[in-house]
């Protein structure tokens, strides 16, 4: 049915960069025609709600369940805005991201948010959601934020009313709403049927892990209890010891850095969410600042260990690189002169580490542990041969199964790419959907806005309770 998708038959110009050429008959109009601009206060008993840049507006109980995210409202939210059904709204410095989207629901956001309501009841708020939520308007919302730096950039009501949108007929909007949902629903059954893969590929590698560093290779070794009741029994010649016996642990400088576009890279909890170290979206810091970060025997070098201890607690990344950085914020630096460091980046990735994390942080509202509980966490100690062939070994079973993953999640982001594209070509006219919208069944898909049900926790959502500085 997509396959056959085709342009509608006449096109004009729209004078707009953003959009390009579109349907002979829609009207190209400012938003102040479409909307008007709503300041409804004094209702702090409402359900908070939040703008992702992933999902749109969604309730903050969703996005905090299950996540180190924390309630950052302020207590007092008589100056909190009321967001209605099918309101669209977005914040003012995020615009440009993607913070935008229609409301499903009732509730307050911050002063931080601005809250459009259409004109018109005709119009479809579910077709803005979508047409605001493409690369094309994001770009166009970047072109009308006004500041001195990215961080400083904001869209003001005054400059969203002055960008200029298609009104297609309401019953082409419906049709696109139609659609896409349909289309969106089918992406997204595929993207979890790979997701699910990839999940039980990780469950695998993580016994194949936790049997290599807590049983070794050889079957036949004689055992000893290992004193640890949820681990059972361990080789009889392995030591089980505190971390600190072998390793030495070195916290960050607890400093909050200027960033700069070309400088020292730093590494913080987004760095160290896989085995090896991923410096190619780190923040950047100047010179001067880097060597005040690397003091005390700071300066990360090959072969060290980089911890988080908070947030994405026990999150560790093997340093392969010569390359010079610091480490940012909330992270450690883990070393040994004597000891496999790849071997207890294994260990610490494993089902082993992850049940005494659990243990540890048992009843804690905020996921964190200081240094002296890193020094203390309880390690599994073979001889440094043995450490050596384990790392062979699980280098080489896992190889395959990481070739697997990586396949499955680029088969995903070429599916997310093509989710992208196929909404900007419908929404913006490129492609006229009312044929196939009519063949679709009567309940022709799941509700699906977003392509977009794993989200990146780097940069998930928009979450802000500050007022953006004009």
């Amino acid at each position: 049915m997509i396959a056959h998708l085709q342009p509608y038959p006449e096109y004009k110009e729209s004078e707009q960069a953003w959009l390009g050429r579109v349907p002979q008959h829609w009207p190209v109009l400012p938003n102040r025609a479409l909307f008007a601009e709503v300041k409804d206060r004094e209702h702090s008993d409402e359900e908070m709600l939040s703008v992702t840049i992933n999902k749109g507006i969604i309730r903050q109980k969703a996005l905090l369940t299950d996540s180190s995210k924390k309630d950052s409202s302020r207590q007092d939210k008589s100056a909190y805005k009321l967001v209605q059904p099918r309101d669209v709204a977005y914040n003012k410095m995020r615009a440009w991201q993607g913070a935008i989207g229609a409301s499903d629901f009732r509730g307050i956001l911050s002063p931080a948010y601005v809250v459009m309501r259409l004109r018109e009841q005709r119009d479809l708020p579910r077709y803005f959601h979508h047409l605001y939520r493409t690369p094309h308007f994001a770009k166009e919302a970047e072109r009308w934020s006004y500041g001195i730096t990215s961080d400083l950039w904001s869209l003001r009501p005054e400059h969203f009313k002055m960008i200029y949108t298609p009104q297609p007929p309401p019953e082409e909007q419906a049709a696109m709403v139609r659609f896409l949902d349909y289309a969106n629903g089918r992406l997204e059954r595929a993207i979890r049927a790979k997701r699910k893969v990839i999940a039980l590929l990780h469950e695998q590698k993580q016994a194949i892990i936790h049997r290599a560093v807590t049983r070794g290779l050889d079957p036949t070794v004689p055992l000893k209890p290992s004193g640890i009741p949820w681990l059972g029994d361990i080789p009889k010649h392995w030591e089980v010891t505190a971390l600190r016996r072998y390793w030495q642990v070195t916290d960050c400088k607890h400093l909050t850095v200027p960033f700069v576009e070309d400088g020292i890279p730093l590494a913080s909890v987004v760095e160290v969410q896989s085995f090896s170290l991923k410096l190619t979206r780190c923040k950047k810091t100047k010179p001067e600042w880097y060597r005040v970060l690397i003091e005390g025997g700071r300066k990360p070098k090959r072969g060290d260990l980089i911890y988080c201890r908070n947030a994405s607690v026990g999150a560790c990344a093997l340093v392969e690189t010569d390359i010079d950085f610091a480490m940012g914020q909330d992270v450690c630096l883990i070393r040994s002169q004597s000891q496999n460091q790849r071997f207890l980046n294994y260990l610490l990735h494993s089902p082993f580490m992850e049940h005494q994390l659990e243990l540890l942080l048992v009843g804690s509202t905020f996921k964190r542990i200081n240094i002296s509980e890193i020094k203390a966490l309880a390690v599994l100690v073979p001889q440094k041969h043995e450490q050596d062939a384990i790392c062979e070994f699980l280098d080489s079973e896992l190889a395959t199964y990481d070739t697997a993953i990586a396949r499955l999640e680029r088969e995903i982001g070429l599916l997310r790419e093509y989710r992208t594209r196929l909404v900007a070509d419908v929404v913006t006219g490129k492609l006229d959907v009312r044929p196939a919208a009519r063949q679709l069944p009567e309940e022709g898909g799941e509700q699906a806005g977003d392509l977009s049900e794993e989200a990146d926790p780097s940069d998930s959502s928009d979450s802000s309770d500050e007022m953006p500085k004009e």
